[in-house]
């Protein structure tokens, strides 16, 4: 990150246990703001720990947690989304019996704010807020290229779409800070570079992007910053040219300090 660059997040010495596993040591990271950071890093390096530490799943031992200068820990995790993060997670969580356009609407129950009498009632207000959710959601649909299947079931979708939902709909709480964990999961090579162009194009709409990814292929080709963790702590960051050239990064992957945790054609690409 440049100093000119404003700093949207900012994870100070976040410490988490579990029993007596440590699962996130004293872990710093700073996010700026338009950027799109990739968090990686082995299996059980601590990775999702941290995201669940920033969307208020977990509390940490010790540490702060920074979003546009407030303190993040203490909050629930609808009280996180309030402020402006959202996320999706590893596992999709969708309302399967639900319309595409029924999930996205569901993703801003926490824009509003019509109660009950003035529901029964249709106050101008709550007709006002109404329409402006659908609007919202229209737009969403559209930003992942759904829009035409706005009237499907959620569970009769294609798992690439049903990946391109769950984003959609985080995208609804009409957040500055999006957290995708694994996105490109599951998905085959086209999928996956329609997902690149998406995080990419979501970026470029004003949505600073933090992601957790397995793919190189998506971690190199769309990440301005990358952290590596393992362990519970940060062993590397920089840019994705820097993380995969560093010598701790590798060792880490494959347990040698000579080894290479990239295929052929992506060293190639990425040298």
């Amino acid at each position: 990150m440049t100093e000119q660059q404003q700093v949207l997040l900012k994870l100070d010495n976040l410490t988490k246990n579990f029993g007596g596993l440590r699962a996130v040591d004293e872990f710093d990271l700073e996010i700026a703001s338009g950027s799109i950071t990739s968090l990686i890093g082995p299996n059980g390096a601590g990775k999702t720990t941290v995201f669940n530490l920033i969307t208020g799943i977990y509390r940490p031992e010790s540490g702060s947690i920074r979003f546009n200068g407030l303190e993040l820990i203490g909050k629930q995790p609808h009280e996180v989304a309030k402020v402006g993060v959202a996320r999706t997670f590893q596992t999709l969580r969708l309302f399967e019996n639900l319309t595409c356009f029924e999930n996205v609407l569901s993703g801003q129950h926490c824009r509003t704010c019509s109660g009950v009498i003035s529901s029964i009632l249709g106050t101008s207000a709550q007709r006002r807020e109404e329409e402006e959710v659908r609007t919202e959601a229209e737009r969403c649909l559209k930003l992942v290229d759904m829009w035409d299947l706005r009237d499907e079931l959620a569970k009769n979708l294609p798992y690439g779409y049903r990946r391109r939902l769950e984003i959609a709909r985080a995208l609804a709480t009409q957040p500055h800070l999006l957290i995708l964990d694994e996105p490109a999961g599951g998905l085959n090579e086209r999928e996956t570079a329609e997902l690149m162009d998406l995080i990419q194009e979501i970026r470029d709409s004003g949505i600073t992007i933090l992601l957790i990814e397995h793919d190189m292929q998506v971690v190199m080709g769309i990440s301005d910053w990358v952290a590596v963790m393992d362990n519970g702590r940060k062993i590397a960051e920089g840019t994705p040219y820097d993380v995969q050239h560093n010598p701790s990064v590798i060792e880490a992957y494959l347990g040698t300090e000579n080894g290479d945790f990239y295929t052929e054609s992506e060293r190639e690409d990425y040298a």
